[in-house]
């Protein structure tokens, strides 16, 4: 028989070629084989594993040796509090995206109490529209995505938390723009903005490529979604959008030529890295 300790040692050693948080994998990985928290694995030390665990955990690590994402083998991941289902139909929520929905948070609650609408384009998970609903209640999110299989996994994560959303999010499939019904008081977005053959191994062979390719610069999405914007955009909007770290000023030039009268400005993240670029015409509501 093999202890919690014992098994999560041998895994770590494992795991540490291919991964930065080795331990952190490994603690994850048996907490799903075990049903239980990571926090309980961490206390159950002594705990002693059964030969089927053991070997359901030996199969995780070794999927995960191989590269494969931590949250697609648990089938679950956290962003900005909250527990999302995600599977190799969706992008994974990364931490640097809660930089998009705090913001767009501040700039939603410049209109006060007022019925604001917004509208998510490429809602993958639906981390960002779920976020930004249940932290605005007055607010009504079109989610849209062009991955029908995207969007069931959205509309699985919206039903978890549908007692605090109230019905306020619709899923529409299309591209980028198009399908909303009408101009939005906000845009949001994290599009696809990585060069495929410059993306880490594991990113590439198993996250959706639809979701991460943004062409031989990283701007085609950049391209096409900020010039459709003020089609779709009120007099007073705003749009924010998620960005590769070197892509601040081809996106920024993208925005003044679009938006001419906007305000436009970067957002760092806190690793320092520009993170996000937002654009306001000037009348918003104060």
């Amino acid at each position: 028989m093999v202890t919690i300790q014992h098994a999560l040692r041998l895994a770590s050693e494992q795991l540490r070629a291919v991964s930065a948080t080795a331990r952190l994998d490994a603690e994850l990985l048996l907490g799903h084989t075990l049903g239980w928290s990571r926090a309980k694995v961490v206390a159950e030390r002594d705990y002693l594993l059964t030969p089927e665990q053991q070997a359901t955990f030996a199969a995780l690590v070794a999927r995960r040796v191989a590269r494969e994402p931590v949250a697609y083998l648990i089938g679950h991941r956290e962003f900005f509090g909250l527990d999302l289902l995600v599977d190799q139909r969706v992008l994974i929520p990364r931490p640097e995206t809660e930089v998009l929905v705090e913001l767009a948070l501040v700039e939603a609650r410049r209109y006060g109490n007022a019925p604001i609408t917004i509208a998510d384009i490429g809602v993958g998970s639906g981390a960002i529209a779920i976020a930004l609903a249940i932290h605005l209640p007055h607010a009504i999110i079109y989610g849209v995505d062009l991955s029908a299989g995207a969007l069931e996994v959205a509309a699985a994560n919206v039903a978890r938390y549908r007692y605090r959303l109230h019905d306020r999010i619709t899923l529409l499939e299309g591209d980028l723009l198009e399908p909303l019904p009408g101009p939005v008081d906000l845009i949001v977005s994290n599009p696809p903005y990585t060069i495929l053959n410059e993306i880490e191994e594991g990113v590439y062979r198993y996250e959706p490529h639809l979701a991460l390719d943004g062409g031989a610069d990283g701007l085609d999405c950049y391209r096409r979604l900020i010039a459709a914007a003020p089609a779709y955009l009120k007099s007073d909007g705003a749009i924010l959008l998620e960005i590769g770290a070197w892509q601040a000023t081809a996106v920024v030039h993208l925005l003044h030529q679009a938006l001419p009268q906007a305000d436009v400005g970067i957002q760092r993240d806190l690793a320092g890295r520009d993170r996000v670029v937002w654009a306001r015409n000037p009348d918003v509501i104060r």
